[in-house]
């Protein structure tokens, strides 16, 4: 009997000691989203792996009012259409990626920019339940303690734009050589069709099917400014 009240003494207290770490970590988490509402991301996981296997990680911090207006909505055309009204998930491109889960192959995603900035800023790139579920939790937090223009802004600032170059300002320099306060539309277009593979897509001179697909999203960037799907970020053309 001694023994079973032990046992049970045991168990409380290894319960007690798991709620206290995750009431623990879930407050780290709430702590490091307002952190970085005020604070820019110093690096990511992904550039932190860049530098360990020994590559050069180029990144420039550029202010969302110093990049040119159409690269925001640049992205939003390629990546999120839905940006400035969804709550940080597409709820039909996530039950087509649950589908096409299902039905085999590599494991997708369906991501917003919310949720994209949330997997750039806090986690790993890996793909996984795992980091889904986290992916998700800290999308919920940018989205209630960030806004919309911070997450574009940290999304413009840190999604990676080339080999270990990451941000629009660094992707503005290597391909056209200036600053993404100076590109034309066109340029960010071409900076944005890169965005789903970077390392294989080229942001100058782009051909073949990126090249159609950068035209595609230059001619969108109208619709976005003329229907107002950029109307979240206050953007004010120069």
């Amino acid at each position: 009997m001694a023994y079973a009240g032990s046992a049970g003494t045991f168990l409380k207290r290894l319960i007690g000691f798991l709620l206290l770490g995750a009431i623990f970590l879930l407050l780290l988490s709430v702590a490091w989203v307002i952190l970085y509402k005020y604070v820019n991301p110093p690096t990511t996981l992904t550039m932190m792996g860049d530098t360990l296997e020994g590559h050069s990680v180029k990144q420039t911090w550029r202010p969302l009012a110093l990049v040119d207006v159409d690269m925001p909505r640049a992205v939003i055309t390629a990546e999120d259409r839905d940006f400035c009204t969804h709550n940080g998930f597409d709820l039909k491109a996530i039950a087509a990626a649950m589908k096409a889960n299902q039905e085999g192959g590599n494991l997708r995603g369906g991501s917003t920019i919310s949720q994209q900035t949330a997997k750039n800023a806090f986690l790993w790139g890996e793909r996984s339940y795992l980091r889904k579920g986290l992916e998700a939790w800290f999308t919920m937090l940018i989205e209630q303690i960030w806004g919309k223009r911070r997450i574009m802004e940290v999304y413009l600032n840190i999604a990676e734009t080339g080999i270990h170059t990451y941000g629009v300002e660094e992707g503005a320099r290597r391909y056209f050589d200036k600053g993404a306060g100076d590109l034309t539309r066109r340029q960010a277009a071409q900076i944005a069709a890169v965005l789903p593979s970077p390392q294989k897509r080229p942001g100058k001179n782009p051909s073949g099917q990126t090249r159609r697909y950068a035209r595609n999203i230059e001619k969108w960037i109208r619709v976005v400014k003329d229907e107002r799907l950029d109307a979240c970020l206050g953007l004010v053309d120069r």
